[in-house]
């Protein structure tokens, strides 16, 4: 593969150490969540789509950040049922990070630079901003938080094709 967006370590909620590589051949929805936000209920629209596109190549990433609001003050348990009781989330989650400061994770360092947002804005602006990202590690487009993960559909489908 030899992109190095590929090679970063990521450890899910229940310890695991992953990078992209271990989904090869996929697609991939990054989203920074949380539990606490206006924006929560996307959770249910992002559910909705790794259950629609999952067998085609897609896969939704969710990393809880406590970094808007304080909107993601449990720990990784808690996260975890919250998001199973709530909305079903099957799609794989990590262990929270940051995304923005020195201490941003370095997968989110490297998708900011590759989608810059707004103006040339390098900072994710708030929770529920997404990175949709092709299976050769292109980062496709950045998503602002207030687009609910359902017009996300169109731009999965042709990345899919």
């Amino acid at each position: 593969m030899g992109d190095s967006l590929f090679e970063i370590p990521c450890t899910t909620l229940d310890g695991q150490r992953k990078t992209l590589a271990d989904f090869p051949g996929r697609a991939w929805l990054v989203v920074n969540t949380a539990s606490r936000c206006g924006f929560t209920p996307q959770y249910e629209g992002l559910q909705m789509l790794w259950q629609r596109y999952r067998e085609r190549g897609l896969v939704v990433l969710g990393f809880p950040c406590n970094q808007f609001g304080q909107q993601e003050p449990g720990d990784e348990l808690e996260i975890a049922e919250f998001c199973q009781s709530n909305y079903g989330v099957g799609f794989p989650l990590f262990q929270k990070v940051e995304v923005n400061g020195p201490r941003a994770h370095p997968l989110f360092a490297e998708l900011k630079q590759r989608a810059p947002g707004l103006l040339g804005s390098q900072r994710v602006k708030w929770n529920f901003t997404k990175f949709l990202v092709g299976r050769e590690g292109r980062v496709v487009r950045r998503f602002a938080p207030t687009t609910d993960p359902g017009k996300l559909c169109g731009e999965i489908e042709a990345l899919l094709e």
